[in-house]
């Protein structure tokens, strides 16, 4: 059996990693909160989906600048916090 090689994907240059970071932080935290939250104030019913996909968007929106904003200054208090080795 030849197994053809997949192709690789082309990763992006380190200095993007300070807004890939933030990017899929504010991804993933404002989903799992929306989820919950809009859960917990309308439920799992109809029109729970619709409900759901406003407050994660509107989340983001809101999140993803924020954390652009204030990440360097966590980075900042954490060294302060953390012992670095």
């Amino acid at each position: 059996m030849n197994a053809t090689p997949r192709p690789r994907l082309r990763k992006l240059p380190a200095r993007h990693a300070r807004v890939v970071t933030p990017l899929l932080l504010s991804i993933l935290m404002t989903c799992v909160v929306s989820l919950v939250s809009t859960l917990t104030g309308v439920g799992g019913g109809p029109g729970f989906l619709a409900a759901w996909l406003e407050a994660w968007g509107v989340s983001w929106l809101i999140a993803f600048p924020v954390l652009l904003v204030v990440l360097p200054l966590v980075r900042r208090l954490t060294a302060l916090i953390v012992e670095t080795t």
